[in-house]
């Protein structure tokens, strides 16, 4: 099987999204299923106002097309709902194609952290991107239980897992004093750290 992820968040990004795209290709491989990735690295790209790191690509119709064509997927995901994300689920909509999307970031605080937009705005367009989806794929039950009270359908859970080989309990002295938290995550305004 060979599976087309369509994202606007690629290398050489550090986030969530590449890490869980790039982790799920491993893990497929010995499992008879392949993945071609519809990237940023395909377009020309320029950075995101406020966020210099993030590169948003200028997806073009006729290239898109090409790009899915040539890639002969037997499914298409759609990781993110950016240009690259748009583009893609246009595409299949206008062939009638399936597709799954997955709900990685949260937009509305994303957004608000920035610029000062309602959230429900953001909440209207994010229900009406991922509505024709077959599944909206999330990673935790809050999350998914958040996205079917906000009105997503198809809300499905995608768990990730840890990776028990490189995170274990085990005893180590810190020496500071008790309890110890730790956010293993990017630092970013809307992270709300």
């Amino acid at each position: 099987m060979r599976i087309l992820v369509a994202t606007d968040a690629w290398h050489p990004q550090v986030n969530g999204v590449v890490r869980t795209l790039t982790k799920l290709a491993d893990a497929a491989k010995g499992l008879d299923v392949e993945f071609a990735f519809l990237t940023p690295q395909s377009f020309r790209t320029f950075a995101m106002p406020s966020y210099r790191d993030v590169r948003l690509a200028m997806p073009r119709p006729a290239r898109i097309a090409g790009l899915i064509e040539e890639a002969r997927p037997d499914s298409i995901h759609i990781a993110t709902e950016g240009p690259i994300g748009l583009m893609v689920r246009r595409y299949c909509r206008q062939r009638k194609l399936p597709f799954t999307t997955s709900f990685h970031t949260r937009f509305p605080e994303y957004v608000r952290a920035r610029v000062p937009v309602p959230g429900s705005l953001i909440w209207r367009a994010l229900r009406r991107f991922h509505a024709p989806s077959r599944a909206v794929m999330a990673a935790t039950p809050a999350l998914a239980r958040e996205l079917t009270d906000r009105g997503f359908d198809n809300v499905v859970l995608w768990p990730r897992g840890v990776d028990t080989g490189l995170f274990h309990p085990r005893a180590i002295d810190l020496c500071l004093p008790a309890p110890v938290f730790l956010s293993v995550g990017r630092v970013a305004v809307e992270k709300n750290l």
